[in-house]
């Protein structure tokens, strides 16, 4: 009879396989640490995509393309359920990512945010939605692709969260594209999701330990048609996305 436990076996193979997983990750992050350094400017976008790709890979995904990514003058719409989803997104594109400002206080997490580009918004503060969508526009501005996440939290794995408008909006002021991306984990969904009560600490425990690899497929649907209207554009990526992910 199973109780759902984990025994004791079972918690001290996790903790050897967060140890192994987080020892590569560790050394792989210094060297590209090194190289970012040393690189100049315009080569050290390809620094943070090599580190967030090979961050996954040692972290124990396994990330699959599906479809066709614009390479630039793209805003990358996506689903989200857990940070595994940047290592994908950015391993895959050299995407910056649009985030909430706390994450850029988190200890290491923040500063390799920022060396990474992630453009931080205060998503509590209605008051500033029109200088943060100014912020996008600029950073899309530059042609370099940008992901957000417009459900604003992570969702359970078994239905999305209504996107947001607030800054789809910065898509049609920077003249860019909007692509959506089906993050598709299959059946292990719902079980890697960042639940509501969990911490950061707790979900990374739970997903570095986990055992075996784990399969995901970024699916890059074709952009929604142009619209100056934000929220148009909000509902044809959410209905683009769902659809992608029906089984």
């Amino acid at each position: 009879m199973t109780t759902g436990v984990p025994s004791a076996f079972e918690r001290l193979g996790a903790r050897l396989r967060i140890a192994r997983r987080v020892g590569a990750l560790v050394l792989f992050l210094l060297f590209c640490l090194v190289g970012y350094g040393l690189a100049q400017p315009a080569r050290r976008v390809a620094w943070v995509q090599r580190f967030l790709g090979g961050a996954a890979r040692r972290l124990g995904a396994d990330v699959t393309i599906a479809g066709t990514p614009l390479k630039r003058d793209v805003l990358y719409v996506a689903n989200h359920l857990s940070w595994f989803d940047i290592l994908a997104m950015g391993g895959a594109t050299g995407t910056a990512f649009v985030s909430k400002e706390e994450v850029g206080a988190w200890p290491i997490v923040g500063g390799l945010a920022r060396i990474g580009g992630t453009i931080f918004i205060a998503r509590t503060s209605r008051a500033a939605a029109r200088s943060q969508a100014d912020a996008l526009t600029a950073a899309l501005a530059t042609g370099r692709p940008a992901t957000l996440f417009p459900e604003g939290e992570t969702n359970d794995g078994t239905q999305i969260l209504p996107f947001r408008a607030a800054l789809l909006g910065a898509a049609p002021a920077a003249g860019v594209a909007v692509q959506p991306v089906a993050i598709d984990y299959g059946p292990a969904a719902a079980e890697i999701a960042w639940g509501k009560d969990e911490t950061a600490p707790a979900v990374a425990a739970r997903l570095i330990g986990r055992r075996g690899r784990l399969p995901v497929t970024l699916r890059f649907l074709d952009p929604v048609a142009p619209s100056p209207d934000r929220k148009e554009l909000a509902a044809a990526a959410q209905a683009a996305i769902e659809h992608a992910l029906r089984p």
